[in-house]
């Protein structure tokens, strides 16, 4: 035996691990109302407390008896929530009491109950879901009758169609099932001593369900489940500690449904077929041209069944073809489907010769699999409906459409009439096949057979003319109408067959079109707004209805978008989406959750995970069809990658902007550690050989140490005032305070402030007196000249001069500064005026040690006087020209 043989099964070690994060469920269950499962449960309920469990009653029916009210009472019990209905006050279990207090165990009583409207679930089940996912442990009570899956089993026993059921999930996802049993005979005595109804209902009660047959059958049901459950319960347990078997991995299990009226049958049957050989299944429902023209009531029944197949934990496929078996076998092969679940249905005689029958072509064709024809007597009993699926044909008489039909055929006998002596009797009949194709495909097959009739009558006249007799002359002219009349049916069904198709093409491609137009408006926006905005345009333009996109912001959901731009929800909405979001399940408008919600709520999901919630209102308060369903679910799976794109994206964007900012502050800190370090050292220094060396120090040297110790301190000066001028500039805090400034006056300012840098240096300044004045802050522009000329001193040697030069350029002065250093490299011009950036290539990358923030600042002051700055090649390429360009007075702008 290998090592991977012996290594316990992944899948089963990561459901144990989400389970333990989950509250665990415990159901008692039982064949039947009244064999002690209440009992039971709160004397469980008891041993726990002993133990030092704390446990609260979330619900608990005792039926008044009274054994049951003395093991209820003395157990805390959670408040219920009062609820008016048809005005009558019921009590139903309060969730929200139950989560607050927080208990380690709730019991709750009847798992299959059906909530009064108002509650926030309509079943009792989900609102146990909702607790278990808090953590908290559930003790719960079920009869055998209530699980889905039997429900049909149960009917065909007893005679009676269970309406409240719980999912076969609830079931298998329970961490312990205890089987209350009680035999018939005792179970019947308890009746009639009055321990389970009241004497009359009792009565009632056995003489139509609690007959001994019945009990029997479903105590057989009820053993049954335990003992599957029993042996789902040893199978985890050798796959989580590898203990080997025979697992049975072949197998899958595949049923097919229609509109027949069958569908949710035959989906528990092949639910019931899979849980015994514990095998995987699927429910697979072949849409056909037909599908258009079905009723509501057999579209919702489809719809219906798929969701059943859901809950149960089945997959469900749904295709487009009109091949339906050839579509059935094709999806098993592609599945690797071992058994086929199919139908059998009553089918009528004309349905038989104009249809062959979907079964036998399975049967026919479907060499390799294991085929199971299930006969179910529920699409007998429910009446008007046909076995087989409708064709969707418009049989129904529409008078417009046969008066239209009529008036065809006249004119079409006007013209054979005027033309029959020109193209010969033989030549008639085409006349009225293409008027008879024609009215297919504009009214349907109904008129079209009419007028296959009333074309025949006509070209009998025609062919018996002058006499207009009814009867033909000739025989081989009876062969010819006749035969005229089959070929018009066949045309007839022919075409409307082809019309249906396109039909149902051109809706797949409308469907396909939007989708592919949603996909396209998705993939091109940028930001979670404008997916927002995308999503619900499409979505009320689709369904007709009033929508909104809501995205989490601190733990609640605000509405990111909305058709129309002014809509709000209601308090009970509001509720449903934030239930929708935080569970990660459908909520609201005639959904299981708070059903009293105006607006139906889908989660938005991504990898798991609810990323927002779509809230659709229908114009007319109507229930969405099972293909709006589709659709929605469509959009709703894309916007939610899409949103999650966009999220990825704004992360991305805020992890560089984070990375440049980490970048920026190790600048910094780089930057101002020795820049701050060399004027500081350099005071220091020279303050202390001052201080400790007054008297050994030549008299003519004191000077001179308080000159450099000053040039330091105002270099450092410089340096602080640039950090707080980028601080300005950065936090947009520069508040210009304009002035004319002659542009001589500035220039003398600054090269007096620079004295010291300019000492024994040439300094040439070319400014005409003629000059336009600037308009500008004057200190602001004082420090932009100041920092350029200062660098343009760092950078050039002492011995070569630094040219400044104004020019009048139209509605601007243009002011070059020149020096004769070693220059900026062509691809560094740009760049030098970047935050912290220092040349790194040439000789220039020594010439200097500043922080790299001078020429960034002025950047910002020239570009808040709405100039320009910009770093050239020096006269004949040597060195480096600085290009201001500044407004003047008569076109600054406000």
């Amino acid at each position: 035996m290998t090592s991977e043989e012996n290594r316990p099964s992944p899948d089963a070690l990561l459901a144990e691990a989400q389970n333990e994060k989950r509250g665990k469920l415990k159901i008692f269950l039982g064949a039947a109302p009244g064999v002690g499962k209440t009992y039971a449960m709160l004397s469980a309920a008891r041993a726990r407390i002993a133990e030092g469990v704390d446990t609260v009653i979330g619900i608990v029916e005792t039926h008044r008896r009274s054994e049951t009210e003395a093991l209820a009472a003395g157990i805390e019990s959670a408040p219920r929530q009062s609820l008016i209905y048809r005005g009558l006050p019921f009590e139903e279990m309060d969730i929200d009491s139950i989560m607050q207090r927080k208990p380690a165990l709730a019991l709750i009583d009847e798992l299959a109950h059906t909530n009064i409207p108002g509650a926030r679930h309509r079943k009792r089940y989900q609102d146990v879901q909702e607790i278990l996912d808090a953590g908290i442990d559930v003790y719960t009570t079920l009869n055998i009758q209530h699980v889905e899956s039997l429900n049909d089993i149960v009917a065909r026993i007893t005679g009676v169609t269970v309406r409240e059921t719980v999912p076969d999930t609830m079931i298998q996802g329970a961490n312990a099932i205890e089987l209350i049993d009680l035999p018939p005979e005792e179970l019947l005595q308890r009746l009639k001593d009055g321990k389970v109804y009241i004497p009359e209902q009792a009565r009632l009660a056995i003489n139509r369900f609690f007959t001994p047959g019945n009990l029997t059958a479903l105590r057989e049901l009820a053993l049954r489940q335990a003992a599957a459950r029993v042996d789902d319960d040893m199978a985890s347990y050798m796959r989580r500690h590898a203990i080997t078997g025979p697992w049975p991995t072949s197998s899958r299990i595949m049923v097919c449904i229609s509109d027949d009226g069958q569908a949710t049958a035959l989906v528990r049957t092949a639910r019931r077929s899979a849980e015994r050989r514990q095998a995987p299944w699927m429910a697979m429902y072949v849409e056909t041209s037909r599908h258009s023209a079905q009723s509501d009531s057999q579209r919702n029944d489809v719809a219906q069944a798929l969701e059943i197949a859901e809950n149960m934990g089945g997959e469900t496929v749904t295709v487009a073809s009109e091949d339906i078996a050839g579509e059935i076998l094709r999806v098993a092969r592609e599945r690797n489907v071992s058994t086929i679940i199919i139908g059998k249905s009553v089918r009528s005689l004309w349905s038989r010769l104009a249809r062959p029958s979907v079964a036998a072509a399975i049967l026919d064709r479907g060499e390799g699999f294991d085929i199971l024809l299930v006969s179910s007597g529920e699409a007998k009993r429910s009446g008007d409906r046909r076995a087989e699926p409708r064709d969707g044909r418009n049989w129904h008489l529409n008078w417009l459409s046969y008066g239209k039909s009529a008036l065809v055929i006249a004119i079409a006998s006007v013209v054979a009439a005027a033309v029959s002596q020109a193209i010969g009797i033989e030549a008639l009949p085409f006349i009225y096949l293409i008027a008879i194709l024609l009215i297919t495909y504009d009214v349907g097959l109904g008129p079209s057979i009419f007028a296959t009739f009333l074309g025949g009558v006509a070209l009998d006249l025609l062919m018996t003319a002058p006499d207009f007799d009814l009867l033909p002359v000739h025989s081989h002219d009876f062969v010819a109408i006749l035969f005229f009349l089959a070929v018009g049916a066949a045309i007839g069904l022919i075409g409307d067959r082809m019309h249906r198709q396109v039909r149902a093409t051109r809706r797949n491609a409308a469907r396909t079109q939007a989708l592919y137009d949603f996909t396209k408006s998705i993939a091109a926006a940028g930001t979670l707004g404008d997916v927002a905005q995308v999503t619900t345009r499409r979505v009320a333009a689709a369904l007709d209805a009033r929508a909104a996109i809501l995205l989490p912001h601190h733990d609640r959901l605000d509405i990111a978008a909305a058709v129309p731009t002014d809509l709000r929800l209601d308090t009970a909405s509001n509720a449903a989406m934030d239930w929708a979001w935080r569970h990660g399940k459908p909520a609201g408008f005639r959904s299981d959750t708070l059903p009293g919600a105006t607006f139906y709520g889908l989660p938005l999901m991504a990898g798991g995970t609810a990323v927002g919630v779509i809230a659709i209102k229908p114009e007319r308060n109507a229930a969405l069809t099972a293909e709006q369903n589709l659709f929605l679910s469509s959009l709703a799976y894309q916007a939610a990658a899409a949103i999650e794109r966009a999220r990825l994206v704004t992360d991305v964007e805020q992890a560089r902007l984070q990375s440049e900012t980490e970048k920026l502050r190790a600048n910094l800190l780089s930057s101002i550690s020795r820049d701050l370090r060399g004027p500081l050292d350099q005071i220091i220094s020279m303050s202390r050989n001052l201080h400790k060396r007054w008297n050994e120090i030549e008299p003519d040297q004191h000077q001179k140490l308080v000159i450099s110790i000053e040039s330091e301190a105002e270099r450092l000066d410089r340096f602080v005032q640039n950090l707080l001028d980028m601080t300005e500039l950065v936090t947009g805090a520069v508040r210009l305070s304009r002035q004319p400034i002659a542009a001589q006056l500035l220039l003398s300012n600054v090269l007096a402030h620079l004295s010291r840098q300019t000492a024994g240096r040439t300094v040439r300044v070319d400014c005409p007196a003629a000059l336009p004045d600037l308009d500008g802050d004057p200190a602001l522009l004082q420090r932009v000249f100041i920092n350029v000329i200062e660098n343009a001193c760092a950078y050039s040697p002492p011995d070569q001069p630094i040219s400044i030069t104004v020019q009048p350029r139209g509605a601007h002065l243009k002011i070059t500064v020149t020096d004769r250093g070693p220059g900026i490299p062509e691809s560094e011009r740009e760049r030098v005026f970047d935050m912290f950036y220092r040349i790194k290539s040439g000789a220039a990358q020594n010439a200097s040690g500043g922080v790299g923030l001078g020429l960034s600042i002025c950047r910002g002051f020239v570009e808040a006087h709405q100039g320009s700055i910009k770093a050239k090649p020096g006269d004949n390429g040597v060195g480096t020209s600085i290009v201001i360009r500044l407004p003047t007075v008569m076109t600054a702008k406000p």
